[in-house]
């Protein structure tokens, strides 16, 4: 397997050439900066979306039978259902 810490060094030196050429007082986020951007901004989008159709197909309504779920309520005094005591 060759030595990767010459070939790291390699990519520095690369790196280090560009980053000299690069004017200092002036930083852009450039076109890759965009695409990510933009990237994200679709996914927000689609996610958008997504949520709002499954929020449309959810019943909000409480159905009255909660026998056919295996749960049973007694009333207390204050008139607020609480799961029945054994």
């Amino acid at each position: 397997m060759p030595d990767m810490s010459a070939s790291a060094s390699l990519a520095m030196t690369h790196l280090v050439t560009f980053a000299k050429e690069v004017d200092e007082d002036k930083v852009t986020p450039g076109v890759l900066g965009f695409i990510v951007f933009a990237a994200m901004a679709l996914a927000v989008w689609v996610l958008m979306k997504s949520m709002s159709k499954h929020m449309g197909k959810v019943d909000f309504k409480e159905s009255p039978d909660l026998k056919a779920s295996g749960e049973e309520t007694a009333t207390d005094s204050s008139g607020k259902a609480s799961p029945a005591k054994s």
